[in-house]
């Protein structure tokens, strides 16, 4: 394998893929797609709890996911890169997929 595939490989697996790892991160982020938000907005519309959010959010920060900016005692955060989203609804497309030709081989044997 190519030694430069090989490390992005590596780098992306460590940094988004871990990133990723999560659903709740993976909502937050489709959240933010929307618009920044503070952490007690992403905790309402998520129906989640605000220290769960926060660790969302520091673990998507560290990960250069999202940007937080401070918007006076609240801190603001938003999409780093609207890619994330991109690949994400990619990444559904092919899950779609995948799941419905399962359906259709499952199928196929009943019948």
């Amino acid at each position: 394998m190519n030694k430069t595939l090989e490390r992005e490989v590596d780098q992306l697996h460590a940094e988004i893929c871990a990133g990723l790892a999560d659903p709740k991160r993976i909502l937050i982020l489709y959240e933010l797609a929307t618009g920044p938000r503070n952490v007690t907005e992403l905790a309402h519309s998520l129906n989640l709890s605000q220290p769960l959010v926060s660790r969302h959010l520091k673990v998507l920060r560290d990960r250069g996911m999202v940007m937080a900016t401070r918007q006076g005692a609240a801190v603001e955060y938003q999409l780093a890169d609207k890619r994330l989203i991109e690949a994400l609804d990619i990444l559904r497309a092919v899950l779609h997929d995948t799941l419905s030709r399962r359906a259709e081989l499952v199928s196929a044997f009943e019948a």
